[in-house]
């Protein structure tokens, strides 16, 4: 796949070259990074129990770490400027994640998700969330390969929803009232009480979803909504 990237910061000319990445990087990549998520879920998460403040800071340094220390093998392979554009590109979808983080705080709240419990429910919703934003990553990057105008398309929302976000009043969520929770529990039954870290369960010897797994449906719609926000503009500072 050809990736454009910004290749000159300091010409007031925007010049770009492509690179070329090869399959085999992506599935390198990919499984890194399913070997890092095992490890965390069978090894650091292996039981269920409440993460306090001092290690969740720990665990977040970790992962932010990995994150900026991927910038030297992009250096390496693609050159300086391609590794500022991935550190801008990471900056943006950290800082954009803020709201996210919020929300998801909000559901795990109101829906009462025991503490020892959360943590399980956004792990595996990580897994959703890589493969909606790869699907939009890759979607964004051939439009604007093929349409050099969609960067344009993709400013104006940004300006849109910046603007809808000044001038509209918060207004209180309530997840459990809203069609996506209700449609959830029309297609999959769900039952009202915990089994564990368990998704799915048995009640009356019938399979049934748990409340763990109604917040997770949840938490990945919402994911998909910031999304929406956040990768056009990953994608025009790395145009």
């Amino acid at each position: 796949m050809r990736l454009s990237l910004l290749a000159n910061a300091g010409d007031s000319q925007r010049n770009f070259v492509d690179l070329s990445v090869p399959g085999w990087a992506w599935v390198a990549l990919l499984a890194f990074m399913c070997a890092l998520l095992a490890f965390d879920i069978l090894v650091v998460h292996r039981k269920a129990h409440e993460v306090h403040t001092r290690e969740a800071s720990i665990e977040s340094a970790v992962w932010i770490a990995l994150g900026l220390a991927f910038t030297g093998v992009i250096a390496v392979a693609f050159g300086g400027a391609a590794a500022g554009e991935y550190v801008s590109g990471y900056l943006i979808e950290k800082s954009l994640s803020v709201d996210n983080v919020f929300v998801w705080a909000l559901i795990l709240s109101y829906f009462k998700i025991p503490s020892k419990y959360q943590h399980r429910v956004l792990f595996w919703g990580i897994f959703g969330a890589l493969a909606l934003r790869a699907i939009f990553i890759f979607a964004g990057v051939a439009l604007i390969e093929k349409f050099d105008w969609v960067l344009y398309v993709f400013g104006a929302f940004l300006v849109y929803t910046a603007v809808k976000l000044i001038v509209e009043a918060e207004e209180e969520l309530d997840p459990a009232s809203s069609r996506f929770m209700k449609l959830i529990n029309r297609v999959v039954p769900t039952s009202p009480d915990f089994d564990g870290q368990k998704l799915f369960t048995r009640m009356n010897g019938v399979r049934v979803a748990t409340p763990l797994f109604a917040v997770l449906v949840l938490i990945e719609f919402t994911d998909v909504l910031f999304a929406v926000d956040s990768v056009p503009a990953v994608l025009a500072v790395s145009r």
